[in-house]
């Protein structure tokens, strides 16, 4: 995706359709939020339904946590990347972050018995049922969901 912005802080704003936004923020929850909280404010600008908005932005936690817990492993030198872009009817963000990656396959079913108290898993099973698409590249230290989005309520 092309750079519309980089850096730790931009300032909100409409991408405009098929631009993209480019961000790259140190491994800090506070950081994480801000983009969810910037992402539902432009699927909300852009009247989408109040279930895509809701998935979307539990999708983004799961994967933003995931990046900088899991991938990061919490170390603020490390950045995560995240890029988005908002078309008409369509959502997709790709985050990668700096650390060692891991195999999706891997990950417990969360829904199996012996896993049912076990807090693994979790966060991928929501991300793959609130997106429409959830893909890792090879190494698994990146993640690109999409959303196909619907207006209203």
């Amino acid at each position: 995706m092309p750079s519309a912005n980089s850096g730790a802080r931009p300032a909100p704003h409409d991408p405009g359709p098929h631009r993209a936004v480019e961000l790259v923020i140190p491994s800090d929850p506070a950081e994480a939020r801000r983009i969810q909280t910037d992402i539902e404010q432009l699927l909300k600008d852009h009247h989408c339904g109040e279930r895509d908005v809701f998935g979307v932005k539990l999708a983004l936690e799961e994967a933003l946590v995931n990046a900088i817990k899991h991938g990061n492993q919490m170390d603020r030198a490390k950045k995560v990347h995240v890029a988005y872009r908002l078309a008409p009817g369509h959502f997709e963000v790709h985050i990668t972050d700096e650390g060692a990656g891991f195999d999706p396959c891997d990950v417990p079913d969360p829904c199996a018995p012996e896993n049912l108290e076990r807090p693994c898993g979790r966060g991928l099973m929501l991300m793959r049922h609130y997106m429409n698409e959830v893909a890792f590249n090879a190494r698994g230290n990146s993640v690109r969901m999409s959303k196909v989005l619907r207006n209203g309520k």
